[in-house]
C-alpha cells in the first residue's frame, strides 16, 4: 500500500526524498520505496521519519 500521507507530508514541509533520508539515516531510494509501498520499515525507521517530519506515527502510518 503506497504511503501517500509520507509523500504529501513531505512536500508540504518542501523536503526531497534525498534530504529525509539523510535525516533518517537510510538511502534516498528507501524513503522512495516506502512511499510507493513496495518497503516495509521498521519501527525505528517509522519514528525517525515521524521526528523529522513532526508528526506521530498514527498520522502516517496508521491505516484507517
Amino acid at each position: 500500500m503506497k504511503n501517500i500521507k509520507m509523500k504529501l507530508k513531505r512536500k508540504e514541509l518542501h523536503i526531497s526524498q534525498t534530504e529525509l533520508a539523510k535525516k533518517a539515516g537510510v538511502t534516498r531510494q528507501t524513503i522512495g520505496l516506502i512511499e510507493s509501498g513496495e518497503f516495509n520499515p521498521s519501527l525505528k525507521l517509522c519514528v525517525a521519519i515521524c521526528k523529522t517530519l513532526n508528526v506521530t506515527l498514527d498520522e502516517i502510518f496508521w491505516e484507517e
